[in-house]
């Protein structure tokens, strides 16, 4: 490749894909009509089909879609080295963005900062029930997989912790495989990666001893640091069905190990659906809050490394094979009853710890109500309904 070419298109990546991380407002969904518009309309990068094709790989797997979306969108057009630009660019803007909340919220006191802190942890009421309620609609349009969330829902409350999500999630997909076969599917269209079949063997290993060793070795070290990556690691290898399901897995990770308090957790929560960009740059937010080493930038760094790596793995692993795989009917079921089971997880946190936390009083209930109808009926932005909550907050507080 001419060098000079190389670094143009460097840079027209890194540049599409920052301004889309400052501007792309709105959660997963919304994103993926962002990239559309920039990469398959404006600058035809690839074809509607194959765009297509695309996004139900990366909604296939566990990870943040939007994000993987972006990531392979990166090394369609520029390599390895494109997929990582890609990545940096979209991420840098809310990372930072939540890096500075988390400086700003221990320096805030009084009535006001009070009130804005209660406000998010109401707009994250608003804003959990409204992704509980849009999911269900999508991923629950039967009786079988309402029932599989139901299940879902009464083992994640008697099972705490990720100890009941997985076995939720692992539960969901056998349920899935035995019962919810049958279907359309969205096998058309074939992308074709420039990628060696070895780094997908390499990615594929990689993954799973980072997922079944890191525990492992904590327990034999109880290091603090290799505790906090296998908590973030964790966290992202096992997200299914969008951002918002990071919730109680993080919840299960840095709020019940004590390592952040339940407020300081949700109020940060409330605050990542201001900004744009992926909702996993929240990990920033966690991690600058970690009690002694790592805290601060690094903390949030490392954090925000290692709660994206997972999802990136599985994708290089996953590339060369896709378009074989996802043809494949016992594939599609499997992830009918998985997408059913992360309703139910996502529906259980909604209330704990996400309701039992922020509301206390009728007027905290009258507020995030009034949040969720405008996400629901009025279709009003996060942002907007995440400032309209925390002016709620500071009137709430002062009354």
């Amino acid at each position: 490749m001419n060098p000079e070419g190389g670094t143009r298109r460097s840079r027209e990546i890194f540049l599409a894909f920052l301004w889309l991380g400052l501007t792309s407002f709105g959660g997963p969904i919304a994103h993926l009509g962002y990239f559309r518009t920039a990469f398959v309309a404006r600058r035809r990068w690839l074809s509607d089909s194959d765009y297509a094709d695309l996004v139900a790989l990366c909604q296939f797997l566990p990870g943040p879609t939007s994000s993987q979306v972006g990531f392979a969108l990166g090394w369609l057009r520029g390599g390895p080295t494109g997929a990582g630009l890609a990545w940096l660019a979209f991420t840098l803007p809310s990372a930072i963005a939540l890096l500075l909340f988390a400086y700003g919220a221990q320096e805030v006191g009084g009535p006001v900062g009070a009130g804005v802190i209660h406000g998010l942890k109401v707009a994250a009421v608003a804003i959990v029930a409204h992704a509980v309620w849009s999911m269900a609609q999508t991923l629950c349009p039967d009786r079988t997989r309402a029932a599989i969330a139901l299940a879902a829902v009464m083992l994640v409350t008697w099972v705490a912790g990720s100890t009941g999500q997985v076995t939720a999630i692992a539960l969901g997909a056998l349920a899935g495989l035995l019962l919810c076969r049958g279907g359309n599917s969205n096998a058309h269209g074939h992308l074709h990666f420039h990628l060696p079949r070895g780094w997908a063997i390499w990615a594929a290993l990689l993954f799973i001893v980072l997922l079944l060793g890191l525990p492992l070795v904590v327990s034999l070290t109880g290091w603090h640091t290799l505790a906090v990556i296998n908590a973030f690691y964790r966290a992202g290898a096992l997200v299914f069905g969008g951002g918002h399901v990071v919730l109680p897995l993080l919840d299960a990770e840095v709020v019940q190990s004590g390592w952040i308090t339940p407020d300081a957790f949700l109020a940060g929560y409330g605050a990542a659906q201001a900004v744009p960009g992926p909702l996993f740059t929240f990990a920033a937010y966690l991690g600058a809050l970690l009690p002694g080493f790592p805290s601060g930038i690094f903390g949030a760094l490392l954090a925000l490394v290692f709660i994206f790596l997972p999802g990136f793995l599985l994708l290089v692993a996953i590339l060369p094979a896709w378009n074989g795989f996802r043809g494949w009917p016992s594939a599609q079921a499997m992830m009918r009853g998985v997408n059913a089971a992360v309703v139910g997880i996502l529906a259980a946190a909604l209330y704990q710890p996400v309701f039992t936390s922020a509301i206390v009083a009728p007027p905290e209930f009258a507020l995030a109500l009034f949040g969720f109808l405008l996400l629901a009926i009025w279709r009003a932005p996060a942002w907007l309904v995440v400032v309209l909550m925390a002016a709620g907050g500071v009137w709430i507080t002062a009354a």
